[in-house]
């Protein structure tokens, strides 16, 4: 499983900007409440999976910034460690920076400048999926729409095709390994480059680009403050309910939230019978919008029969990265007079945390009996209920 951290640069002198913004850094100018990178904090720190981010600040600054992040994470807590470290004369000394500040487990590593606060969380997932076959870089980028023109000085010397040109965006995405072999390659070859792909490509090695974003601008220019005033699109809260039951006596041992309970009855299902599971996506398919698990996963299709509900979930998972969802927490209840499930309780929660990519604060389970009543007292079956709770673009 990828360990994937970002390294979100924050150091630059913003010096084509300085007029207009009185001397403050762009990274740092005031946005929706809170300084400029704090946007990109939030919208990496939705992603499901992230371990953490690491922020590169300029060196003159860095105490001054460290008090501001503890601020921030303290009345807005992102959820992931958000590490803040000292950045170097260039852009390329930062990322160097950045990558020595990352733990060691970190496999795979998001670079975004600071600058391009508005991607979306369904760029992120695009390039998650883009870091395939031999591939050891994925970029964002956009078609080039105007003529170019190869220059010297104010003589024109050339006219590159334009269908072979394409603008790149961050974040860019390497295999932690590969961008430290490029960037030690560069600062031994005393190479310059204005983005992480450049070195991977300079040390031989394979980018893929997948469509970047008209939105995911650079602030770079006095008009391009203008985006800064314009009010951000509101995220819509969303709420969803879900419900399952499964009798017992069947032949599949009782999983629940993907553990196994032992000395539990059998029960009758048609994938491994997990109640709580097929309740949790039926809730956040309610959160998205798109139906119910029977929809997506018809009891007549042959494929699922005996599938683990947590293959189940991964798929509907993506449906939440595909659509932007930002889940904020998931309360689950089982309701069976049999088994008594108070020893499993931890383990469930833990393992819906990890099957959702959450922390393990962002899950509740609970477990209760319906008084001897119904068919869960009489001992004939066993149901859960879930409600998620999450925001849309």
């Amino acid at each position: 499983m990828k360990n994937v951290w970002t390294i979100l640069l924050a150091a630059g002198q913003g010096a084509r900007l300085s007029r207009e913004t009185g001397g403050v850094r762009k990274q740092f100018l005031s946005f929706e409440g809170a300084p400029l990178y704090w946007r990109s904090v939030r919208t990496f720190a939705a992603m499901p999976g992230l371990s953490g981010i690491v922020a590169v600040f300029p060196e003159m600054e860095l105490t001054r910034c460290v008090e501001e992040l503890s601020a921030l994470k303290a009345a807005d807590p992102p959820g992931v460690p958000v590490l803040a470290v000292a950045g170097g004369e260039r852009r390329q000394d930062s990322v160097r920076l950045g990558l020595a500040a990352l733990p060691s487990s970190c496999s795979h590593v998001f670079v975004h400048d600071s600058a391009r606060p508005f991607f979306s969380a369904r760029l992120l997932q695009r390039l998650l999926d883009g870091l395939t076959g031999d591939a050891h870089g994925v970029i964002p980028a956009i078609p080039v729409k105007d003529t170019i023109k190869e220059c010297d000085g104010d003589l024109v010397r050339s006219t590159p095709d334009r269908t072979r040109l394409a603008a790149a965006q961050t974040p860019q995405f390497f295999p932690a390994g590969a961008l430290r072999m490029a960037h030690e390659k560069a600062l031994l070859e005393g190479m310059d480059a204005t983005d992480d792909a450049s070195l991977v490509e300079n040390a031989g090695l394979p980018v893929r680009l997948v469509p970047g974003e008209e939105q995911n601008i650079k602030i770079t220019t006095p008009e391009d403050l203008r985006m800064l005033d314009q009010p951000a699109a509101p995220l819509r809260p969303c709420t969803g309910f879900g419900y399952d039951v499964h009798a017992y006596g069947g032949g599949r041992p009782l999983v629940l939230g993907g553990i196994p309970i032992a000395g539990a009855p059998t029960v009758r299902a048609h994938s491994d019978g997990d109640v709580l599971l097929h309740a949790l996506c039926d809730a956040i398919l309610g959160c998205l919008g798109l139906g119910d698990i029977g929809r997506h996963f018809p009891d007549t299709d042959p494929a699922l029969d005996n599938m683990a509900s947590g293959v189940l979930l991964s798929r509907v998972m993506d449906m939440v990265r595909e659509a932007g969802l930002r889940i904020f927490h998931a309360d689950l209840t089982i309701i069976a007079q049999i088994p008594r499930l108070e020893p499993h309780k931890a383990a469930i929660r833990s393992n819906v945390a990890r099957l959702m990519e959450l922390g393990d604060n962002q899950v509740n389970v609970k477990a209760t009996t319906e008084e001897h009543l119904g068919f869960t007292g009489r001992k004939e079956g066993i149901k859960a209920v879930a409600v998620v709770t999450g925001a849309l673009p």
